[in-house]
């Protein structure tokens, strides 16, 4: 997804934003790959204009920039592209994790229960240790 998003902000001319990144547009082949879908709200981002645009998009993927300023930017797929990933961390959109936030929270207890814990898997502990 992140090399779909990357040609069409950095190597289309003009590039292109998609305005609409949520798991409902994201399609799996059998090799669980996944493709950017529905470009029906997507937009071209012309150099020589305000590219001031309406909201557009499903909510809770929105970037809030779009919503304040209303001019579209990649960065707006960006934001849609994080609530994905997360969305594939916890299982379920993070929208509910604001709805009940709670400071003293563990990452564990945000993470996905159905998929198997790394615990046991050093490469995947030196990454997490790595990201942080």
């Amino acid at each position: 997804m992140a090399h779909a998003l990357s040609y069409l902000h950095c190597d289309c001319i003009p590039s292109i934003v998609h305005r609409d990144i949520s798991s409902n547009n994201i399609l799996l082949n059998s090799k669980l790959e996944a493709f950017v879908a529905d470009f029906g709200v997507a937009r071209l981002l012309h150099s020589d204009s305000s590219n001031r645009t309406v909201v557009a998009g499903t909510h809770g993927y929105i970037a809030p920039e779009l919503a304040y300023t209303m001019v579209v930017t990649e960065k707006c797929d960006v934001f849609g592209f994080g609530v994905v990933a997360l969305e594939v961390l916890m299982g379920r959109h993070p929208g509910d994790l604001l709805s009940s936030f709670n400071p003293k929270i563990m990452l564990i207890d945000l993470l996905d229960q159905r998929v198997p814990s790394p615990i046991d898997d050093q490469t995947v502990i030196q990454d997490i240790i790595l990201v942080s």
